[in-house]
């Protein structure tokens, strides 16, 4: 028996003249957690795909548990023990958690006629094999990410698993569900599952995974022990760049103008008696566990929400925010954690998307001045570095990291006073990353006062001078960045 489980060697795959992967090879070891990297588009789906027997290789070879496949089909690959766990989880939101856990095993077995009982019995045992108790009779949709995840992998492990993918599994979930998450994959491992991690997050691969591999344009770039890396290193791998990690450094005073201040601001339900203020050329971080109110505070400051009580002030200046329109009025801008489906308008043209904000002045009698709306997206284009094909293609051609620069595009068009960024990096690589910190930090340079909520520890650390803590609705404690590390931050934030 080979001591591999999966063995990708010279792997080549071509759409129409584009070549998503070039000569690429892969080996996992059984019961190993291995680590597969790169930026978006790097191919790393695309490996996915055929290992799960969704694509077919131009050439190359794949070998599961010693066995060779010409042609590998998705029952095959099944069979072989290859089960995939999609960023989107693949789960059934309108079923309850019995229905999602045996509604494959029932599928394939061919039944026709429905039996609770039995459901009941696929359910527990699927639960019973990584520890997880859950309500049987509760939709999916009621459930949290991390929970819908830990679903998606009972399910996986009924048929027997050997190989479970992860894909972008902690994309959409807090650092304390991300540690359980590692604790379920350490388990897996303990009874010789194999799981490949497939992420492009540094402190996950550290942690995590023993071994590693990096793809960048579709290419190997480089595999190995996970001991052998380092921050720059990764880094330099994925992106083919050297990237020097600078925290920021407040350049005004404790005198310069406040920008924004909140006086004792409370939403039913949300959070309550919050008190804070932000200076010009600022960058504030607020971070907390999931459900602390943070994202409702944002929320209010630009108007989605209206405060049952408390003041908002601008420039030294009380105002009343009734609405999203009255917070852009005043100059606040808002970037929301997920950017798809409250940022972004997917089927509708990348110019449409950043010329938004600004169509009241583009308007030339009942039509839009198309010229003027191209001459500007195609500034902020090359200002933000948004890698595009054209202005007129709809958002869903671009990565991750290229549609949250549009994001920020179309607020930044504007005169902006404050800019609230909240999960600013979710589901985006390395290199955009940093470049969306950079930037950060140049709009701050230019007096922009800046609010960057977020549950990851570095990014705060990193962007901000400043971080506030919110528990259970409330501001638990104020901090100057350079009094914290990691580790303080992350206990402060969960004690």
């Amino acid at each position: 028996m080979s001591e591999n489980i999966i063995k990708i060697t010279q792997v080549k795959k071509y759409f129409g003249g584009v070549k998503a992967l070039d000569g690429v090879d892969l080996v996992i070891k059984k019961g190993e957690v291995h680590c597969l990297a790169g930026e978006n588009g790097c191919g790393k789906s695309t490996i996915i795909n055929i290992i799960s027997g969704f694509y077919q290789p131009d050439s190359g070879t794949i070998e599961i548990d010693g066995k060779e496949y010409t042609k590998l089909t998705t029952q095959q690959a099944i069979d072989a023990g290859v089960q995939v766990i999609y960023q989107d989880l693949s789960v059934f939101p309108n079923l309850t958690v019995r229905e999602n856990l045996a509604i494959t095993m029932e599928k394939s077995s061919g039944r026709k006629f429905v039996s609770k009982k039995r459901f009941d019995e696929i359910a527990k045992r699927a639960l019973s094999k990584i520890e997880f108790q859950v309500d049987l009779d509760e939709l999916v949709e009621n459930l949290t990410v991390a929970n819908k995840q830990l679903i998606a992998i009972s399910r996986a492990l009924l048929t027997d698993a050997k190989l479970i993918i992860m894909d972008e599994p902690t994309t959409a979930i807090t650092q304390k569900e991300v540690k359980n998450l590692f604790n379920v994959i350490r388990d897996l491992q303990k009874q010789g599952i194999a799981v490949l991690f497939v992420s492009h997050k540094l402190d996950e691969v550290f942690e995590i995974a023993e071994h590693f591999t990096i793809f960048r344009s579709g290419k190997n770039v480089f595999s190995g022990e996970t001991k052998e890396l380092t921050q720059a290193s990764f880094t330099h791998y994925m992106t083919g760049r050297d990237i020097e990690e600078k925290a920021f450094e407040y350049a005004g005073s404790e005198n310069a103008k406040t920008v924004l201040e909140v006086k004792n601001l409370t939403l039913a339900n949300g959070f309550s008696d919050c008190s804070f203020s932000i200076r010009e050329g600022e960058i504030l971080g607020i971070t907390g566990l999931l459900g602390s109110g943070r994202t409702e505070l944002a929320e209010t400051i630009f108007g989605i929400h209206k405060a049952d009580s408390g003041e908002i002030y601008l420039n030294g200046e009380k105002v009343e925010i009734s609405g999203v329109q009255d917070a852009m009025a005043k100059g606040i801008g808002y970037v929301p954690p997920d950017r798809g489906v409250e940022g972004l308008f997917m089927d509708q043209s990348i110019a449409d998307n950043i010329s938004v904000t600004r169509w009241a002045d583009f308007r030339k009698g009942i039509l839009m001045d198309r010229d003027a709306i191209e001459e500007s997206v195609n500034h902020w284009v090359k200002e933000l570095s948004i890698k595009i094909g054209n202005i007129n293609d709809t958002m869903r051609t671009l990565s991750g990291g290229n549609a949250q620069k549009c994001v920020l595009a179309k607020w930044l068009c504007r005169d902006l006073k404050v800019l609230i960024l909240n999960g600013p990096t979710v589901g985006v690589d390395i290199g955009a990353k940093y470049d969306i910190y950079t930037l950060t930090k140049k709009l701050a340079a230019s007096g922009l006062a800046v609010i960057i909520i977020s549950d990851d520890i570095r990014e705060v650390l990193l962007n901000c001078n400043r971080v506030l803590i919110m528990k259970q609705g409330r501001l638990a404690g104020e901090f100057q960045a350079e009094e914290l590390n990691e580790a303080t931050l992350s206990a402060k934030a969960v004690e």
